[in-house]
This record gives structure tokens, C-alpha cells and sequence, in this order.
């Protein structure tokens, strides 16, 4: 069994659980379990110390310990074409846990129409092997514990 890979928040908000997400592949937990958050700013840190492995302007994946996590700006922002998002890391940067990684307009995704919720998940993770930190309605700082996957 490998080493718990310990996954912050990536934003400052209320936890909400993936049923909350207006998307079906991430509300259903399609592309791995996880929680999403509700944010308060437009700050956005490394949910681990890893690589990033993909990166658009409204979402990245972080690979630690060969396993990778994804952090999604809001829902069908990818709409959005980049307005309002400004990536500060490129692919194959790597990441400390916690150091700022991207911004972006929460507000305006709302203004928008859409949500901004923020699903951050255990890509390809099975269910047991993520253990929340966290219950829904928790309000976190961004960097507090989201969950370990084993």
C-alpha cells in the first residue's frame, strides 16, 4: 500500500460534496472521488507538492507520488476561453503544497451564469482509498487538509 498522499484545499471556502456539483461526470464521481469547494477569492494554491501535468486556464492537475489531482475552476468555464483566469504555472513545473499556482474571477464566473464551484479530485481514485478530512458545510482556509489517498 503506498504512503497516504495528504491533498490540501486548493481554494478558501465551504466544502460541498461532488453531489453539489452541477456536472454529472463530476458530481457522479466519474474521474475519482473527492469534494468540492465553494470559494471565497480568487486565489488558488498546489493541493500537493508534485508536477503539474496538465494546465488550462481553469483547471490543472498535479501529479505526487505518481498519483494525480485535479482542481477544476467552476463548472463549464472552460466556456469562458481564459477571460477572467491567469495560469502562474506551465506544464511540467513542479509544485510545493500550498504555493500559488493560479487566480481567477469567482465572481464573475457567477455573474456569468455559471457555477463556481470547485471540484478537486483523486483522478482515477477509487472510492476506499480516499479518506475525507472534512465534512460538507466546513469552512477552510486555502492549504487546510482535504483528504488522504492511499
Amino acid at each position: 500500500m503506498p504512503n497516504p498522499l495528504r491533498v490540501l484545499a486548493p481554494v478558501a471556502g465551504t466544502v460541498h460534496d461532488l453531489a453539489d456539483v452541477p456536472d454529472a461526470v463530476f458530481g457522479q464521481g466519474i474521474v475519482g472521488p473527492g469534494l468540492a469547494i465553494d470559494p471565497l477569492d480568487g486565489e488558488v494554491c498546489a493541493p500537493l507538492t508534485g508536477v503539474v501535468v496538465a494546465a488550462r486556464s481553469h483547471a490543472l492537475v498535479v501529479r505526487g507520488d505518481g498519483r494525480d489531482v485535479l482542481v477544476h475552476l467552476g463548472v463549464d468555464t472552460v466556456n469562458l476561453d481564459g477571460s477572467g483566469f491567469q495560469l502562474l504555472v506551465r506544464i511540467g513545473e513542479p509544485v510545493t503544497a500550498g504555493a500559488a499556482v493560479l487566480r481567477w474571477d469567482p465572481v464573475a464566473v457567477a455573474r456569468a451564469g455559471l457555477s463556481p464551484l470547485c471540484p478537486v479530485l483523486a483522478l482515477q481514485g477509487r472510492p476506499g482509498a480516499v479518506r475525507l478530512l472534512v465534512r460538507p458545510g466546513d469552512v477552510l482556509e486555502r492549504g487546510a487538509p482535504l483528504l488522504d489517498w492511499t
